[in-house]
């Protein structure tokens, strides 16, 4: 069995990857039937062709609210963190301050909201880190996530139905905590890991970023 690196060739230019490529075959929707609504969704059942002329019965879950989170970082380099138990999994789950904002108000006004309700915070310094399709393969629900620092704290407004907990901890330890599996929400996850990137890559004011990635 050959090793593959003396398969490898350095002179062979790798394929170039292009963003928006030619136009290619999509799925088709042949119609479209609501199967449940409630205040916060809607599930939709279409007759539709696949990409390779294959038909179909597709179910999409449409949230009616944007998807919004915040990584609150404070300046000693801790961040702050919510838990509350979740219904669908039926665990218990450490998440940054997240939420949903209606499609017709500005996602920033609904991300301070949710801090604010949440985490009894208010930040001076906001920065949008990135926008994600969730599980696009059955919803088209998008979110928008970003950092948040100069925080001071206002009276707390959690939603009737939320039991939350709050906990402030290193930016390094909730690395590690995602690193053992110990926090799972994609969001969140996915929002450190941008967020240590911006921090390394100095995108980021550097004293935040210095005490994001040397406090323990």
């Amino acid at each position: 069995m050959s090793d593959s690196r003396d398969d490898f060739d350095a002179d062979r230019p790798l394929p170039v990857w292009d963003p928006n490529p030619p136009a290619r075959p999509r799925w088709k929707s042949d119609g479209e039937t609501t199967t449940f609504e409630n205040p916060w969704m809607r599930l939709t059942s279409h007759p539709a062709t696949a990409p390779t002329g294959a038909e179909a019965t597709y179910v999409v879950m449409r949230p009616k609210n944007l998807s919004v989170g915040v990584l609150p970082v404070h300046a000693d380099g801790t961040v702050t963190l919510v838990g509350q138990a979740r219904f669908a999994l039926a665990n218990y789950s450490w998440e940054m301050p997240e939420g949903g904002a209606p499609y017709d108000e500005d996602p920033l006004e609904g991300v301070k909201r949710e801090l604010a309700e949440e985490a009894g915070l208010v930040a001076k310094s906001w920065r949008e880190v990135l926008r994600m399709e969730m599980s696009n393969s059955i919803t088209d629900e998008r979110a928008i996530a970003w950092l948040a620092w100069d925080l001071s704290e206002v009276e707390k407004d959690p939603d009737p139905t939320e039991v939350i907990e709050l906990v402030r901890v290193p930016f390094r330890t909730l690395m590690a905590e995602i690193d053992r599996g110990a926090v799972r929400d994609t969001f969140t996850v996915v929002t450190a890991l941008r967020a240590y990137h911006m921090a390394r890559e100095s995108l980021i004011p550097g004293w935040l970023a210095h005490a994001m990635l040397t406090r323990v």
